[in-house]
């Protein structure tokens, strides 16, 4: 006898196959049996007639590190089919962090991340894992971050990691990956990250790959002087290349000032890939993203973390002197076409759904001004999204570009989720439903092949094993889902509007998702 059946379900198995109709046998939390089993009993059974069965989807890019353990139910995610979350990308996070700095990281990162319940303790992944396994709705699986362990040996404050220090923080990383760590992941946009030099990421990246992870890389922008080839993709080519790290490129895809050039962006992967270079990349589906304002200001801004901010924002002719600074790098960073999402003071939340430049007016500032005093009067728990294009042709345009590289053997999906704020990025909400729905149909794209892009490539890339595949033995992460009428509901306007069309989530073999009743069951574990 099973403890469950799914039975008469188009399985689409996660490795790109055309559906086929059959039925699934699980026992716990594994797969057992994929056949004929009209003839077999089981506690429950689920006829999934007329309708998809597929792997779990599994997010490769996700900031819902806390959100998760706020609210550990996270329908966001569960009701799109997503069953596992990779969390801590960009090298953002607190894991691992000594416990006498972790507390102003968290108030540094609070526009994206929130806060986390005050008894976490991420001083290690021996102790963090303790806080997601079976304690939240999906599986969790977490990179080691670049910024943590920069923040463990120097603060923030630019020092290179160099004999001693490096030799600590390699230590740190491994310990961290033998711990359970994913793999390994640094922001180059983002503090302290950006501190460092090709050759630390190169040095730190020989670890993951000594440990068989992955190396994965929001692109740098900042501090060029300190990269190879002036930072971007050039830079993370010779990271791998040099360390032959397993690569995984973070939303890496057009936007719209590139709408359309998609040969010239993958120029350099494909003839780094000719070398023999391990590349994959990952995007999301809308043709705008989501950060803080501090990704716009460069590193002396940021030196001694958040008591300098605030000093500086506290003194005006120190905001006249960062006004100035960020004039001269409008083309690169256009404050003036974002938007709030996030406003962490409840008697100031007027301002979320404002763009800056309305914001501006209201407060009769410049917007780069009006951006600094927001930054001050929260105590930058704050972020912003930008505002998606004017013209509805280069919307589509980007994302037929997201479309078609997402035809591509070496491209998975990653919401890159954000989900702190009160007017959400709809990301959160609607990126893999958006991608297997809306967009799916207007470009005929066949839907077993992004349903690879969204399970077993991933799993196989990340290295979590025994998932992303509708196989025996495997871990029953399934999702039941109408072809037809699956979509993402979530738009710019109303963000927090669930998708339709997944029907039952199964995680790790039992049920977590039913869009006909409740359920509160916490079956997730830490991967």
């Amino acid at each position: 006898m099973f403890d469950l059946i799914i039975k008469n379900g188009n399985i689409i198995d996660g490795t790109g196959s055309k559906p086929r109709k059959s039925d699934i046998g699980i026992n716990g939390d594994k797969i057992i049996s994929i056949g004929d089993l009209k003839n077999q009993e089981a506690k429950t059974i689920v006829d999934a007639e007329g309708l998809c069965v597929s792997p779990g989807f599994i997010d490769t890019h996700s900031h819902a590190d806390f959100d998760i353990l706020r609210d550990p139910q996270h329908i966001y995610g569960i009701s799109q089919g997503v069953t596992t979350e990779i969390l801590s990308p960009d090298g953002i996070g607190i894991v691992p962090l000594d416990k006498s700095k972790s507390k102003k990281h968290i108030d540094y990162l609070s526009g994206i991340l929130g806060h986390p319940p005050e008894d976490f303790d991420g001083t290690s992944f021996e102790s963090a894992k303790k806080f997601y396994h079976k304690k939240s709705k999906i599986n969790v699986a977490v990179f080691a971050g670049h910024g943590p362990l920069r923040l463990n040996l120097t603060g923030m404050n630019d020092i290179p990691l160099e004999g001693d220090l490096l030799k600590k923080a390699k230590y740190k990383l491994e310990e961290s990956l033998e711990q359970g760590a994913a793999g390994f992941s640094t922001g180059l946009d983002y503090y302290p990250q950006t501190f460092s030099n090709t050759q630390e990421l190169i040095e730190l990246s020989k670890v993951a790959k000594s440990k068989n992870r992955v190396y994965s890389v929001h692109l740098r922008s900042h501090e060029k002087h300190r990269a190879f080839a002036n930072g971007g993709i050039l830079e993370a080519i010779e990271v791998a290349r040099r360390s032959e790290v397993s690569l995984l490129v973070e939303h890496y895809r057009t936007v719209e000032e590139t709408a359309g050039q998609i040969d010239v962006l993958l120029e350099p992967v494909e003839k780094a890939k000719k070398e023999g270079v391990d590349i994959t990349m990952e995007t999301y589906s809308y043709p705008v993203g989501c950060t803080i304002p501090l990704i716009f200001f460069p590193g002396d801004f940021h030196l001694g973390g958040i008591d300098n901010i605030m000093s500086i924002l506290a003194d005006q002719e120190k905001r006249d002197y960062w006004e100035k600074e960020l004039l001269k790098n409008a083309p690169r960073h256009d404050i003036e076409g974002a938007m709030w999402t996030s406003i962490g003071r409840e008697d100031m939340h007027d301002y979320a759904g404002l763009s800056v430049i309305d914001g501006a007016k209201k407060d009769n500032l410049s917007p780069i001004q009006h951006v600094l005093d927001i930054m001050y009067r929260t105590k930058l728990n704050c972020g912003f999204r930008v505002i998606p294009p004017q013209s509805i042709s280069k919307w589509r345009q980007v994302e037929e570009d997201i479309m078609n590289l997402l035809q591509r053997p070496d491209y998975v999906v990653g919401s890159d989720s954000v989900p702190t704020g009160q007017t959400l990025h709809p990301r959160a909400y609607g990126c893999f439903t958006r991608i297997l729905g809306r967009l799916r149909r207007r470009f005929n794209i066949p839907i077993e092949l992004l349903i690879n892009r969204m399970t077993k490539l991933p799993a196989d890339k990340i290295g979590l094993k025994g998932r992303g595949e509708i196989k025996e033995n495997n871990f029953a992460d399934l999702v039941i889902f109408d072809s037809e009428e699956i979509n993402d509901l979530a738009t710019f306007e109303d963000p927090e509007i669930l998708s339709v069309g997944i029907n039952k989530v199964f995680v790790n073999g039992n049920l977590a998702f039913d869009k006909r009743k409740e359920v509160t069951e916490l079956n997730g574990y830490f991967i």
